[in-house]
């Protein structure tokens, strides 16, 4: 494998494999340190937590102390800051039936909410960790510099050619390629624009002609013969997430696993729905209902959705859920974390 990942991160690594930060509960600090341990790089996902949550993941990984070995940490870049809109209030009118259906009351819109930010980023300097990643955007360049003074290399998402050469201005150490197959949220810098349709394997080499930048590619690898063929593209590694979800060391929902392997599910969509923002998971009831009216306003969207979908989890009904997955979900294994590190890093090898 290249060991330019593993220099500009300042980072062990005896397999090029990197664990997807997955917010809402999949990316649990034993999926991280089963990683980590298999010889890859782990990231827990502050996404949706609150600051002591986060610290306490973290303290949760080093088991009470400094041992952990390296990991990263997930950040999401506050958004531009969003206000009522005609397309919105429809929305939560529309929402109102789901939340009589599930029993649940809609919170009012918060247009402050910034997950955050500074809190995380001020515990993140005080109490620094190998490596940050950040996903929605990029952090002011203060922000880097600052973590990169505390001894934090730093990797950011980017979905073209455009935003890796932004993400490089800013004195990025390493790219998150993200493709259009990812599960989850793309991680479009601008939230009100269409995502880049340019597959993985198109987007890698393009990004890597504009910038001299190590390359993690991530986007439904779903197979060791996937990883093998963009390492080839020119990644320097592979970022894996759907491929993990069905693993013991897991925390997404049961009823989120069932579903991977269900063949009542047979296909994923890409929606604002449950989020505002352009994400990918298994097409449910949700999706085909939803997907025609929900704006652009994350994270508005997504605070009026998350009780709706935590009463269908609790309920085990999967299609008012996000089920996030790639487009390769159907290969995602129930398989030990470190037993599939190790499938995925011989055919990276």
């Amino acid at each position: 494998m290249s060991r330019d990942v593993a220099r500009a991160l300042d980072v062990d690594l005896t397999v090029p494999i990197f664990a997807a930060p997955m917010a809402g509960g999949p990316s649990t600090p034993a999926l991280v340190r089963a990683v980590t341990e298999a010889g890859g790089l782990g990231f827990l996902a502050a996404g949706y937590k609150s600051v002591d949550a986060t610290r306490a993941e973290i303290y949760q990984l080093r088991r009470g102390g400094r041992s952990a070995g390296a990991f990263g940490v997930n950040l999401f870049v506050p958004q531009p800051r969003n206000t009522m809109t005609p397309q919105l209030a429809r929305y939560i009118d529309e929402m109102r039936e789901e939340a009589e259906r599930y029993g649940v009351e809609l919170p009012e819109p918060d247009f402050h909410d910034d997950d955050a930010w500074d809190g995380k980023v001020e515990a993140l300097l005080a109490d620094p960790v190998p490596v940050v990643s950040f996903t929605f955007g990029l952090p002011e360049r203060s922000v880097v510099d600052a973590l990169h003074r505390v001894g934090t290399r730093l990797v950011a998402t980017v979905t073209t050619p455009d935003e890796a050469c932004a993400a490089a201005a800013v004195k990025a150490d390493a790219l998150c390629v993200q493709g259009p197959e990812a599960g989850g949220h793309r991680g479009t810098h601008d939230p009100y624009a269409e995502p880049d349709k340019r597959s993985l394997l198109e987007l890698v080499p393009e990004v890597k002609a504009v910038t001299d930048l190590p390359l993690i590619a991530a986007g439904g690898i779903s197979t060791a013969d996937a990883a093998a063929a963009v390492l080839a593209a020119g990644a320097d590694a592979v970022q894996l997430g759907t491929a993990y979800l069905r693993s013991p060391e897991s925390g997404a929902n049961a009823v989120h696993k069932g579903a991977l392997a269900d063949p009542a599910f047979t296909g994923t969509a890409v929606t604002r729905a449950f989020s505002g923002r352009w994400a990918r998971g298994l097409r449910n009831r949700f999706i085909d209902q939803h997907s025609g009216t929900a704006p652009a306003a994350y994270p508005q969207v997504n605070q009026l959705v998350a009780p709706i979908r935590r009463a269908a989890a609790a309920q085990g009904d999967p299609h008012a859920m996000a089920l996030w997955a790639g487009a390769g979900y159907r290969h995602a294994l129930d398989d030990s974390a470190a037993a599939l590190t190790d499938r995925f890093a011989w055919g990276a090898g």
